[in-house]
């Protein structure tokens, strides 16, 4: 029986407990930061921190509130970390919601497609007001529609307001969009 090669990963990546450690390391090769819940402490920011500055820093948080809120806490405190999401769907298990319960084959597509944000302003990106033409905002498929586009974007959900700030820090420019948009619309179109 022949062996899989794992994928080596430089960056250090940031997960909120050992049983994501434990996840990730079944679909790659990797050393981890484990946040130890949703309050992030000032030991973990200084460990993230050093990693940012050694190897470079993925954060790749379950897809729910909670995970939302560590990344953003991270983010704040520890500019220029990548980003990598996994949709609920992946993140769904028999017992709950996470990273743990994702595929390695789901982990090694967020990690692959992981983003990073930058600090200084963005002109490239989706103005407001095309992003209220696209429907993402104020109809009553405008969640259905930013669920679909962050899957096919493969940069996570969030609200009107948190998917737009997220094509911004994310660095989506307004032809990605557009395209992820064009896809988006022949995907329902087959359904």
């Amino acid at each position: 029986m022949g062996t899989i090669q794992q994928i080596s990963v430089k960056e250090v990546i940031v997960v909120e407990g050992r049983n994501d450690t434990e996840a990730l390391r079944r679909a790659v090769r990797a050393d981890t930061i484990e946040t130890r819940g949703s309050a992030v402490g000032p030991d973990v920011i200084a460990e993230v921190k050093r990693a940012r500055d050694k190897r470079g820093v993925i954060i790749l948080t379950d897809p729910d509130g909670a995970g939302e809120r560590i990344r953003r806490i991270i983010s704040r405190e520890v500019p220029g970390c990548k980003h990598a999401f996994i949709t609920r769907e992946e993140a769904t298990g028999d017992h709950g919601l996470g990273v743990e319960h994702a595929t390695p084959e789901a982990i090694r597509r967020a990690l692959t497609e992981a983003r990073c944000e930058e600090g200084e302003p963005f002109a490239a990106g989706v103005s407001w007001e095309k992003y209220r033409e696209a429907g993402l905002v104020g109809r009553p498929e405008s969640r259905l529609l930013r669920e679909e586009l962050a899957v096919t974007l493969g940069i996570g959900y969030g609200n009107a307001k948190q998917f737009f700030r997220r094509l911004h820090l994310l660095r989506i420019t307004e032809v990605e969009f557009e395209e992820a948009l064009h896809r988006v619309g022949e995907d329902g179109a087959d359904g």
